[in-house]
């Protein structure tokens, strides 16, 4: 799983040479999951007949992690969504996996 966001920020000048402000644009996020076959598989046997990874419902992702000093962080993708379906393999491949593009609306990082 990989995930970030960002927002475009830029300088706002006035009359002299240094900035008088800062103006945002829209804010971004972007996220990726590289997934087994088998779990590939495993949702499209859950999804009706003739459905498509595509297709599925917006859903969010849940990660939690803890760090050396044992304090738990969880970060909440928010209404994710395929983009894109398909395969790659190569001959004498031990493991199947492939990394699926995902559309969300935002990040909460480290909520409770």
């Amino acid at each position: 799983l990989s995930y970030n966001d960002s927002q475009e920020k830029e300088n706002v000048y006035g009359a002299g040479t240094k900035p008088v402000g800062r103006s945002r644009g829209n804010y971004e996020a972007e996220a990726s999951i590289t997934l087994f076959k088998e779990e590939v598989d495993a949702l499209k046997l859950a999804m009706p007949p003739g459905k498509r990874l595509l297709d599925v419902s917006p859903f969010d992702i849940v990660v939690e992690y803890e760090t050396e000093t044992g304090v738990i962080f969880k970060d909440v993708l928010r209404n994710c969504e395929f983009t894109n379906d398909g395969i790659e393999v190569s001959q004498a491949d031990g493991t199947i996996s492939t990394e699926y593009e995902l559309i969300l609306s935002h990040i909460d990082w480290n909520v409770i």
